[in-house]
């Protein structure tokens, strides 16, 4: 999961249209993945706490805020991820091959 967030940390100027296609891309991806059993319940359900995250960072971008509150986000974020990678191994890979 942490991957998704680093494709936005590395982009130069982050766009709410990039995190509007992220979010999509996780939504797809993790309901797909679950559906086939390639992921458990568990690591659906955790993973929705990052695509819930992005949503929201994509709400904060469209309001204006300032960028470095975004970025506090998506720090944020990104250890939140981190912490989902760590308690579901396979769950980060599996997006990952997604692609």
């Amino acid at each position: 999961m942490q991957a998704c967030i680093n494709h936005l940390m590395n982009a130069d100027n982050l766009t709410l249209e990039m995190v509007q296609q992220e979010v999509e891309f996780l939504k797809t991806t993790l309901e797909n993945l679950r559906i086939d059993g390639t992921i458990s319940n568990d690591s659906y359900l955790d993973a929705g706490a990052v695509e819930g995250g992005l949503s929201m960072l994509a709400n904060l971008i469209e309001l204006g805020v300032s960028s470095d509150e975004v970025s506090e986000h998506l720090r944020q974020l990104h250890e939140r991820a981190g912490r989902i990678d760590e308690a579901h191994p396979t769950l980060g890979p599996s997006v990952a091959a997604s692609r």
